[in-house]
């Protein structure tokens, strides 16, 4: 008999260190429905003893998997995309729903994109090549090869639970490097399915371990995995704040690090847009997954002939959008933020930004559902620099409007943030948007698309700031956790003159 959704869910998580155990000190912690509040299983709260525990194994692990055939990572890979997206129509839906208020086009993004990101990711596994450079002394030959460095700790966030654990540990698994994970404490069992999916598919044990903790613990056994000598490298997707802190640790102990951190995507649209196009560019990048993607569109720069013509499309647009719970009415675009801590958040950077003088076009200011977590789309204009909105990412349901009348002044608005991941322009003059996009400081920009786009085979981040650096993706994931190593061939015989 087939094991029920709600019986997976209500079941304990358990840490995965070469199989499933629980805690050493047999410590947990509740994870709750932000719908609801209510808490929706007990997981186990990984303690430093466990982090040094998966430290050595992944240690150990990694001598025999970074010799393994390309061949045979590319299938594990392949078989673990399928298991993913055969998650679709078993535990995925409910697991997403009930964790993270995934919405049902959320949840479908977030597994295919996942799997997008295995198959892509299997696909780099012979690019991974060297060169041979000409040496200057006779008898010599120089060979420079990329080899796996280690053992990566990687830290993955609630919001895209899925698919972003997909792209936190496939680029340093596929080029022969073994993997600590350290999930949100705010959506672990979502975050299993992909270490669940690799194990199914044949990943050996000890290349991929899974220790959630809990909010307490997650400051000290993060530092410790940071500065542990034989962990790497070390990659994380989440908040300027913490991004911080991260590179602080590793900076101590001298240590690469990718970090994907916040953004405040500006759109520019120029006065010979496409108004409709734009339109809905700006309600899919700014509202999806109610605004709490680092890539959301929380700036819309307007020139002044058409901002009159793009403000009634918008408003027109977000008002007719359905806002509420997707517990109780799956057919919603806008569900409810993460926490209540994360709503009163965004609600009171709006309300401070009424207070100072900006003007509210739409929203209600109100924050709503069972656990007052939902916060109805919000449109602002007239926002200053010194509001802390202007400057501060909301990650929630937020847009900002405001106008300009030269490109140059577009540009010098664009780039007037501390974040530097994406931005959008939109014009009918493509080589005018092009020109534009170049002097645009983001690590992406897209020309008449959403700022929300990503592909696996992209350099994903920021171009530093508090949008962090390093990038994921591509070969540039493959170069953020490999190195060259240089290997030299002397002639037998070959003499050296001092």
């Amino acid at each position: 008999m087939a094991t029920r959704t709600e019986d997976i869910i209500a079941q304990p998580q358990l840490l995965f260190i070469e199989g499933y155990q629980a805690s050493s000190d047999n410590a947990t912690f509740p994870v709750k429905n932000p719908m609801t509040g209510n808490a929706l299983y007990d997981c186990s709260s990984a303690t430093i003893q466990d982090y040094a525990l998966a430290i050595e194994k992944a240690h150990a692990a990694y001598q025999l998997w970074s010799r393994t055939s390309p061949s045979a990572r590319r299938l594990i890979f392949l078989k673990a995309a399928e298991i993913l997206e055969s998650y679709v129509n078993s535990e995925a839906p409910e697991l997403l729903s009930q964790e993270v208020s995934a919405t049902k086009h959320w949840i479908k993004v977030n597994m295919h994109a996942a799997a997008g990101t295995f198959r892509e990711t299997a696909g780099l596994v012979t690019q991974i090549k060297g060169e041979i450079v000409p040496a200057d002394r006779p008898g010599t030959t120089i060979l420079v090869e990329r080899q796996a460095v280690g053992v990566v700790f990687a830290i993955s966030p609630w919001n895209a639970p899925v698919n972003l654990t997909a792209r936190a540990i496939a680029c340093p698994l596929i080029c022969g490097n073994t993997v600590v994970l350290k999930p949100s404490e705010l959506s672990p069992k979502c975050q299993h399915l992909v270490v669940k999916a690799l194990t199914v598919a044949g990943l050996p044990l000890g290349c991929l371990s899974f220790l959630p903790t809990s909010s307490e613990r997650a400051p000290e056994v993060t530092e410790y995995a940071v500065k542990h000598p034989k962990v790497l490298r070390v990659n994380f997707t989440g908040s300027d704040r913490v991004g911080k802190i991260i590179a602080g640790w590793a900076a101590t102990c001298l240590k690469q690090c990718v970090l994907e951190l916040g953004g405040k995507a500006p759109v520019i649209v120029f006065e010979d847009a496409n108004i409709d196009d734009a339109v809905e560019a700006v309600v899919f990048g700014a509202l999806s997954n109610s605004g709490q993607i680092c890539m959301s569109t929380e700036r819309v720069l307007l020139h002044q002939s058409i901002s009159r013509d793009f403000k009634a499309k918008l408003l027109q647009r977000t008002e007719g959008l359905k806002t509420g719970s997707h517990l109780e009415a799956p057919d919603v675009s806008i569900s409810g933020l993460i926490t209540p801590a994360s709503a009163t958040r965004v609600l009171d950077l709006i309300k401070n930004a009424v207070e100072g003088g900006a003007k509210l076009l739409t929203g209600d200011l109100r924050i709503t559902g069972p656990n007052r977590t939902i916060l109805a789309p919000h449109v602002l204009e007239g926002v200053s620099r010194d509001m802390d909105i202007a400057h501060k990412e909301a990650f929630g349901p937020v847009i900002i409007l405001s106008e300009f009348e030269t490109d140059e002044e577009a540009i010098a608005s664009a780039n007037d943030s501390e974040f530097s991941l994406c931005a959008s322009v939109f014009s009918r003059d493509v080589m005018r948007a092009m020109d534009v996009a170049r002097q645009v400081r983001a690590g992406s920009c897209h020309v008449n698309g959403p700022t929300v786009y990503v592909e696996a085979t992209l350099p994903n981040g920021g171009t530093g700031g508090s949008s962090g650096y390093g990038r994921f993706g591509g070969m540039a994931g493959v170069e953020a956790f490999t190195e060259r190593k240089i290997i030299t061939l002397a002639r037998p015989g070959l003499r050296f003159a001092f």
